[in-house]
Order: C-alpha cells, then structure tokens, then sequence
C-alpha cells in the first residue's frame, strides 16, 4: 500500500480551510463605503491593456484569443494562466489603455467575477490571490465603479468587505515570502480604505513587520535570491508604507528599516539599461516598477562595495556585469533556483549582451527545468553537469541538492580596472577540480580581460580526478564555458575564426577572442521571457575541450572594437509586444 504524500495531503487541507473561511465571510456585514483610497501606483502596459479589450488573453505564458468572449467563459490551459486571471493584475493593463472599451472590459468582467466566484467559489480564494486583488479593486475603484448600477456598486463593496474577512482568517496559510507580503499588504489597504474594516491594520501591520525581520537579511535580499522577487517584495512595502502616511499612520521601524535595506541591493542589481539581472527564476521586472519603486521608496543610498543578495557587480563607463557569487538558496527557497554560480551577465548601455537563458517556467516544465540547468547560463559547465543537482524530474519538492559547499570571492582593484576572482567547488566531490573564475573590467567599461580555471587543491582532489580520468578511459572529461547571447545581438564569426563579432542594436561592435586552448564555436541558443508566448532563437559562444591535467586554464576577452566612439546615441526602438513572433 502507497502512503499518501503528506504535501498533498496538506494542500488538500489548506484549500478545504480557504474553501471554509470564505463562505463564512459571505455571511458577515460587509464594508459599505470607501474612508479613503490609496493613489494607483501599479504600472501597467498601454499595448497588453489593448489586446485584452481585443479579446487577446496573455496570461502565463499561453495566449487564448476570444474576441467578444467573457474572460470568465475561456478555460485556462495551465494554472498560471488561472492564477493571473483571478488576481487581477491585468487591471493594471487595462487602466493604463484607459479608454472606453478598456473601462467596459474591466467593469463587466470585474462584476462578472463577483457573480460567479464571489460567494467562495471557484479557485481564486487563496490568501495571496485575495490580497493581490484587493490591492487593485481598492486602487482602481474609480476606474470600475464610474458609470456602472447602484446594485454592481453594492455588490463590488459587499466583496470587498467579504474578502478582507477571508484574508485576515487565512493570510498565515500564505507561503512566506511573496505570497504572505500580497496577503498582508491587501488586508492592509482594505483596512486603511474600507469603512468597518479599521481593525484589521494593526494585526496585519504587526505580522508584517515579524515577516520584514524574518525574510529580508542584512543584505536587504530574500532566501530565494530572486532579483525580480526582492523588486515585487519592495514595490509592496512602498505601497503599504504610502498607504499607511496618507492616512495619518506610521510604518513601523522594521517595515522602513526592510525598505532602507532593499533599495541599495536592487541599485546593485539593476544593470545598466535599468533591468534587474536574471537569476534564479527573476526577470528583468516589469517596464518601469524599479525605477518606480525606488523613487517612491525616496532611498538613495547604494550598497557597500561587495556582495548584494549574494551577487558582485563591476560596473565601469556604460557597461555593468553582474556575477551569482554565492551558494544558491537551500532548502524550501531553492523550489525556483538556478545552478549559475559564477554566471555572469554584461549588458552595454541599454543593450543586454551576455545573458543567461533566463526562466522557462511560463513555457512548462520542460521549459523551466532546463532553463534552471547550468547549461542555460554563461559559465562553465563540466562533463554535460549542473554544479547544483536538480531534484528528480516530477519530484513536488524540487529543490536543488548537492550545490556547492564552498563559494569564495574577492573583489579588488586591478591595475587598470576593477577585478573579480571566485571560486566554487559544486564539481570537486565527482572530479575533484573547483572552477575558478576572473574577470578583470577597465576603468572605462570597454574591455574585459577574464579566464576560466579548473583546479584540484588538494592530495584527495587529485585521487578524485584520476578516478574521474580513468572513468573517461583517458580521454580527458569534457568542459563548455558557454555565453549566451541577447537575442537583439548579431553574433558572426571572423578573422579567420579567432574572434567573434558582436553588433548591438546601438551601433556597438563587441569582439570576443579566446587564448586558442579550447575550441571556439557560434551555437544556437533561447532566450526565454515569461511576456513572450514561446522561447525566442539566439546564439551563444561555447569555448569547449577536455582536461587531462591537475589544472587547465582558458583565458578569453570581451572588448569594444577600437572604431566603436566612447558614446552612442541609441535610439533604436525596442519591441514590446507580447504577440511578437520573433
């Protein structure tokens, strides 16, 4: 007989909780009026919010196109789709298309989910489903309430009322971290804005501040070392700090000390055309939330020179490189992690150039179990290895095992830049070698002089790695240092196949050479983007051989060619349509 896994077994009790709390909160008194409205500060997209009045449907990474159809009528093709739908966070879209058929969109299909779903059915009652849904009812009350019948107005108050009673009961089933701060920031504007539903500020302000001192370190990151998750996590906390000064309260010490820790680490993550690095399942973040955020936050210091969230940056003219210096998240936090230690990304002016594949997680989970791989990253890879191994595939708990043990890094001053040295060990325990790589950035931004190294260190590593040679019947075991490359970037190959060239977009001419101990090729490559509808074709440079000895190095640069001028006005428009079919 095959025992029942106690995850599922879990799962099925907390839906049964949320299932029972919400047709309980039906039976309270509901809120009846607004006290007061926090200001729209969400950013939507002009082009999403008109495809959705088209009828286009751009959610979790899948597009269903119903012109004239009820949204409620479509039937998701995955739960992400389903998620995105329930949370409502394409009001932002629609409000920012902001004209009629936008506004009758948003309304119809707003009072249309009340109907259906607003008496506890339907899969949208979980906490931070809830809490992301009363943030942008509250916000964009005027927006969906002008125009419409008293009995849609009462009906729209009596849910909201409904669903803060839902959300204080249940906001402690929500998972910690993102999820729990869009639990506790929803109930926090509904009880800053809802008339009857003051009380529940206090409470939730209260767990809100035990999760800043037990999520956000003194580095001002995550568990997860996600960039893209640390910027949502930050963009609540701005919100509910806002909220809470307009209407005559005060964040507490460790809401604001969360917020004076965070801004300075995502300035560190941000490169240099204003997106966040893509790690350990982030994206860049949505146009114009960073910058948003950290203007709204009002922080304008900057991290200590070293290492933010567990990643160094060297940033030098136009060009920045951001570097996964550290371990990769353990335990529960690594369910969306990556294995790219000692990955880097460069990106030149507004132009991404090296970069890692990125998050398959909208394209499914083929998709974004290799996108997790090293392969997927621009760093090296031993014998076809991740130096994190993935959980078995399908496993529910999917958590990275065997990472590495030790990761050490120094950042410094070179002779005419700055340089970066890092080590890992996620090979040593199967072959005995630790990568070692440094990358040396001019003071000027336009050249990087780096080598990749595979060493053993000690008496035992050397017996691993003969053991490991003798396996490869003497062969020598093969590495790749992979660079994947933006998609906008124009990869070629010359001077008789000792160098790549690299045009950007701008007009920048890039070239990549190598010392000639490994072989050099132009391969394909994806670049995954969860806006996009399926994975965009790009290239990557992959300098591949074998080790034989106790140590092998590969030396390679990445310089602007001599002709390409100090500064570039770039005025190439960049595509942003979700329905591209690039």
């Amino acid at each position: 007989m095959v025992s029942a896994d106690p995850q599922d077994i879990s799962a099925r009790w907390s839906h049964f909780l949320n299932r029972l709390h919400a047709r309980r909160a039906t039976w309270a008194r509901p809120a009846t009026a607004f006290i007061s409205q926090p200001e729209p500060r969400t950013i939507g997209s002009f082009a999403r919010g008109r495809q959705l009045s088209a009828g286009n449907f751009v959610f979790g990474g899948a597009l269903l196109q119903a012109p004239g159809v009820d949204m409620w009528e479509l039937k998701p093709p995955n739960a992400e789709f389903e998620a995105e739908q329930h949370g409502f966070g394409w009001l932002d879209d629609l409000a920012a298309a902001g004209d009629a058929p936008a506004r009758k969109a948003a309304q119809r299909w707003t009072i249309d989910w009340i109907a259906r779903y607003g008496g506890a059915r339907g899969p949208g009652w979980t906490p931070e489903l809830t809490g992301r849904r009363l943030i942008r009812w509250i916000t964009h009350a005027l927006f969906l309430l002008n125009g419409v019948e008293s009995a849609e107005s009462e009906a729209f108050m009596r849910s909201l009322g409904q669903q803060t009673l839902f959300l204080s009961r249940r906001w402690k089933a929500s998972p910690p971290g993102l999820s729990r701060f869009e639990a506790l920031t929803g109930m926090i504007y509904a009880g800053l804005s809802l008339e009857g539903m003051e009380g529940h500020v206090a409470p939730a302000l209260a767990a809100l501040a035990r999760e800043c001192d037990s999520q956000i370190d003194s580095q001002g990151g995550l568990p997860t070392r996600n960039p893209e998750e640390l910027l949502e996590v930050f963009t609540l906390l701005t919100w509910a700090a806002l909220a809470l000064s307009e209407t005559g309260h005060t964040p507490g010490n460790a809401h604001w000390s969360a917020i004076e820790r965070i801004a300075p680490t995502l300035r560190t993550l941000r490169h240099a055309d204003g997106g966040l690095a893509r790690f350990h399942g982030g994206g860049r973040g949505l146009e114009g939330r960073l910058d948003g955020a950290l203007a709204t936050s009002g922080v304008k210091s900057r991290a200590a020179d070293g290492l933010a969230m567990g990643f160094a940056r060297l940033s030098a003219g136009r060009t920045s490189v951001i570097i996964d210096a550290s371990q990769p998240p353990k335990g529960r936090a690594s369910v969306g992690a990556h294995a790219s230690t000692l990955a880097f990304e460069l990106t030149s002016g507004r132009r991404p150039v090296i970069v890692n594949c990125g998050s398959g997680a909208s394209f499914g989970p083929e998709w974004r179990r290799a996108g997790r791989a090293t392969p997927s990253h621009s760093t090296l890879i031993l014998d076809g290895r991740s130096s994190s191994t993935l959980g078995a595939k399908g496993q529910a708990r999917d958590w990275l095992h065997d990472t590495p043990r030790n990761v050490q890094i120094e950042i410094s001053q070179a002779q005419d830049g700055l340089r970066f040295e890092g080590g890992q060990d996620g090979y040593r325990r199967k072959y005995g070698l630790t990568h070692v790589r440094k990358i040396e950035m001019t003071f000027d931004g336009r050249g990087m002089a780096s080598e990749d190294m595979l060493v053993t260190l000690t008496d035992e590593d050397r017996t691993r790695f003969d053991a490991a040679l003798d396996r490869s019947s003497l062969q020598g075991i093969p590495f790749d240092i992979r660079f994947h490359l933006h998609p906008d970037v124009d990869a070629s190959i010359d001077m008789g196949g000792t160098a790549v060239s690299l045009a950007l977009k701008s007009g920048e001419i890039w070239i990549f050479r190598t010392d000639g101990v490994a072989q050099m090729s132009v391969e394909p490559s994806v670049y995954l983007e969860k806006l996009r509808l399926k994975p965009r074709a790009t290239k990557q440079i992959v300098l591949s051989g074998r080790i034989m000895q106790y140590a092998s190095r590969v030396r390679w640069s990445l310089a602007k060619a001599q002709e390409t001028p100090v500064s570039i006005r770039d005025l190439a428009v960049d595509e942003l349509d979700p329905l591209a079919e690039d």
